[in-house]
């Protein structure tokens, strides 16, 4: 049978659009089982505990048997005595057990999320920038860490419930052997509570599902008002009233489905008290009767009695079993969504590093490049926003087409070209972000694809133009780029970013907390510790794209002097911004339309007249800038005749 009609899931049509299915995909149990197998052992001593917690149970109600038929009706104190010496003996060893069951299933539970928790955050830390520029940050962190939190609520749950189980047996066996007739009796009473159990079981899991995606819906939202940009942006822009309806009728949508919910799992729960104290009304009426016959002796009732309580009990607990047992597979169901989704950049197994402290060349061979699309790399129920995007499924068109250059060791390479050109792209290649869609990226003359992920990030280091920082001192910002690094090695990377001067003149010096994203520094400040953090990893390849964008005058004077520091000796990729920066490139290549249009020095582009000379004379060229006549004068000295125009901030796309 399907597993989706096993645990009462609501299918929907393949071709429902929406992502919130409700239906649990088949293959989900026995995976679920899978994560028990390693403690196996665990499981076997916690039903060994169980079933000693069972026999307390039911040899209870026998010592009050025997209490009140053999001592109190025979006024035997010592039968009395004995007997309730006993019982207390009993409820201590029974709580012990407890204790140790409870130990155990925590073992357990904690056990088996800590496996999946610790697989699924490898997993994702694994998958490509591209799945994590699509997921909503905040239903991501809902589905690896609230989920799993639920996961583990309820495996405590059913492992008690699973106890409760043993006892039912048992409980049931010793009423047979005390009366068959109240026990026939109590067990035809069992099947009224299955039609509401079943019917409310499709209820529970259906908007148990509903309310873990809109939960993280709502989180999604809160994530990206609530951090630094995102709150900077809402005061700036944003509209209060529109955006508190938003948040009510997502909190009212949530309010709304935990009502029905709480409706429906306490609706088992309330049929059972009702008839179980039916039963128990029924047990004296009849045991009444039979014991005033002769039948039996009121002992007997009392135990039949003191049985049924012990009976329904369980069963109450049994009667959350199935949501208990759904809210563990719709969590692991929702987790193995995340771990389904396969890796598109994977380390060979026969991958070989890259030689340390060697400078190397980098080649492009003929490459072409598409961004993968959204189902290749995310999932719809990760993307609250876009439910019905139309891209879904289609192809998206390649954004480099055979391109090949050479960026020799030692030798910095500037790429200009329109915006959308393909700039960053390449850049995003050099450091393996993503994998050519054809051609060979080469560093060292080696296939990026044959490299080592470690031998990779240590020859590669990468300053983008909006440098992020944990929420952390400026030391451990530092630190995350080398951890053994000593104090003197800090303060001297800090010297070469031209930032030294600044953290030791703040009270904590690099003990000071950046903020988040770092909003508590400046523009430059960020870039100049950028850049101290790559100075600190020490790698033979830098990748700067646009490091020096947005920044004020002084910032980037500041930001071009630490870049100086960076890129001697080292093989470089740029992203041009700056005049400076293009003219002190030993190659400049221009990128239009997913492809290398022009190449060669800025002397050489600017004679031939093409694109670069076009973009010169139209983006870096205003009236009237000091830099304008400072290379005026100089083009004029070299004979050249008046220089264009050249605007103090150049933009490369």
């Amino acid at each position: 049978m399907d597993v989706v009609m096993r645990f009462g899931g609501v299918k929907k049509s393949d071709d429902d659009p929406d992502p919130w299915r409700t239906k649990i995909r088949p293959g989900t149990l026995p995976r679920v089982l899978a994560y028990f197998r390693p403690h196996f052992g665990k499981v076997a001593l916690f039903f060994l505990v169980a079933a000693l917690e069972s026999l307390v149970v039911v040899a209870t109600p026998l010592l009050l048997m025997t209490l009140v038929d053999s001592g109190i009706l025979k006024n035997d104190l010592g039968v009395v005595i004995l007997m309730a010496c006993l019982a207390a003996g009993l409820a201590v060893g029974g709580t012990l057990l407890q204790l140790l069951s409870a130990y155990i299933s925590g073992k357990i539970g904690q056990g088996v999320t800590y496996d999946l928790r610790v697989q699924a955050l490898d997993h994702v830390r694994r998958l490509p920038i591209a799945f994590f520029t699509r997921t909503q940050t905040g239903v991501l962190v809902g589905r690896l860490h609230t989920d799993l939190v639920m996961a583990q609520q309820a495996f405590f749950s059913m492992l008690v419930a699973a106890t409760s189980l043993v006892t039912v047996v048992l409980v049931i066996a010793e009423l047979f052997y005390l009366s068959w007739l109240v026990a026939v009796v109590s067990l035809l009473l069992i099947p009224l509570f299955l039609v509401p159990w079943v019917f409310g079981g499709r209820l529970i899991h259906r908007y148990a599902r509903r309310l873990m995606e809109e939960n993280a819906g709502l989180g999604g939202v809160l994530q990206e008002r609530f951090n630094v940009q995102g709150a900077m942006l809402s005061k700036l822009f944003g509209r209060p009233d529109e955006e508190m309806a938003e948040y009510a009728d997502r909190a009212g949508r949530i309010r709304g489905i935990g009502v029905r919910l709480s409706v429906y799992a306490r609706m088992g729960f309330v049929v059972i008290t009702l008839m179980a104290s039916l039963a128990t009304a029924l047990v004296y009426g009849i045991g009444g009767g039979l014991v005033l016959a002769g039948a039996f002796q009121l002992g007997t009732l009392v135990a039949v009695a003191t049985l049924l309580g012990r009976l329904f009990g369980p069963i109450t607990q049994l009667s959350g079993l199935q949501e208990t047992a759904l809210t563990i597979v719709v969590c692991f169901d929702r987790i193995f969504e995340v771990l389904d989704l396969k890796p598109l950049i994977e380390e060979r197994p026969d991958a070989v590093g890259l030689a340390k402290n060697v400078v190397p060349e980098i080649e492009f061979e003929n490459v072409s490049f598409r961004y993968p699309g959204a189902d290749e790399v995310s999932l719809p129920s990760l993307e609250q926003n876009v439910r019905a995007e139309r891209e879904r499924g289609k192809a998206t068109p390649n954004v480099l087409r055979g391109v090949s250059f050479q960026v020799p060791a030692g030798t910095m390479t500037a790429l200009v070209g329109p915006s959308g050109a393909g700039k960053s792209t390449l850049t995003h290649l050099v450091s393996r972000l993503y994998d050519p869609t054809s051609g060979i990226v080469r560093v060292g003359g080696h296939d990026l694809r044959e490299l080592t992920f470690d031998s990779l990030r240590q020859t590669v280091g990468v300053v983008s133009q909006d440098a992020y920082l944990f929420h952390d001192t400026i030391r451990e910002n530092l630190l995350y780029a080398r951890p053994t690094a000593t104090e003197d090695e800090l303060i001297e990377a800090c010297q070469g970013a031209q930032i030294w001067d600044l953290i030791e003149s703040l009270p904590s010096g690099l003990d000071t907390v950046t903020g988040d994203h770092g909003y508590r520094l400046s523009g430059g400040e960020k870039q100049r510790l950028a850049i101290a953090r790559l100075l600190l990893k020490e790698p033979t390849v830098v990748v700067l794209d646009e490091a020096t964008a947005h920044l004020d005058s002084e910032s980037e004077a500041a930001v071009q002097r630490a870049l100086k520091t960076a890129l001697r000796s080292r093989t470089s990729l740029v992203i041009a911004h700056r005049l400076s920066t293009i003219r002190e490139a030993d190659q400049i290549l221009v990128i239009d339309d997913g492809g290398v249009r022009e190449r060669g020095t800025h002397e050489e582009l600017l004679t031939e007249g093409g694109l670069y000379a076009e973009l010169y004379h139209t983006q870096f060229a205003r009236p009237g800038s000091k830099d304008t006549r400072q290379a005026g004068n100089g083009a004029e000295a070299r004979g050249n005749g008046p220089a264009p125009v050249v605007h103090q901030a150049v933009r490369g796309g």
